[in-house]
């Protein structure tokens, strides 16, 4: 069962249920993704498994923002309900890695390239983002990566 699959599965349970947060959730879920298939029908071979994760990274990363800006605003009922959002959403995405592990493919992926300092960011990052698309937040694996090389 794919993504969409298995989130339409959950909508109807959600429907059933009464659970109109989750209800919402899910329909957004859904309608993001028939947006991303969409837009891909032209190119290519259409929406990989990929592509639907990444559209969900995507949700849940407005999701954080949007959390941060309700408390900053002091809408502390609005931020609770992008929280139940976000934790809906992260059932769907593969495991977060720790910040340890984040840490090991930081580690390797600076011996691979031979970096030596925070001039050589650029050639560490994109190879730690490839390893962990999906996985880890972009903001931790940055600040791990700049601390690594003596940049923070």
């Amino acid at each position: 069962m794919n993504l969409r699959e298995r989130i339409s599965e959950d909508l109807k349970a959600a429907m059933k249920s009464g659970d109109r947060i989750r209800l919402e959730t899910l329909r957004t879920m859904r309608a993001v993704l028939l947006e991303k298939e969409i837009e891909k029908r032209g190119a290519g071979p259409g929406m990989t498994a990929e592509d639907e994760v990444s559209t969900l990274v995507s949700a849940a990363k407005k999701r954080k923002e949007s959390i941060d800006l309700f408390t900053q605003g002091g809408r502390p009922e609005l931020a609770r309900q992008e929280e139940q959002e976000l934790a809906i959403i992260q059932e769907y995405l593969p495991r977060q890695l720790s910040a340890e592990e984040v840490a090991d493919v930081v580690r390797e992926a600076i011996s691979q390239t031979g970096a030596a300092g925070p001039a050589d960011f650029p050639r560490v990052m994109p190879l730690v983002m490839k390893q962990v698309k999906g996985k880890a937040d972009g903001k931790m694996v940055q600040e791990l990566v700049k601390k690594a090389l003596g940049a923070g």
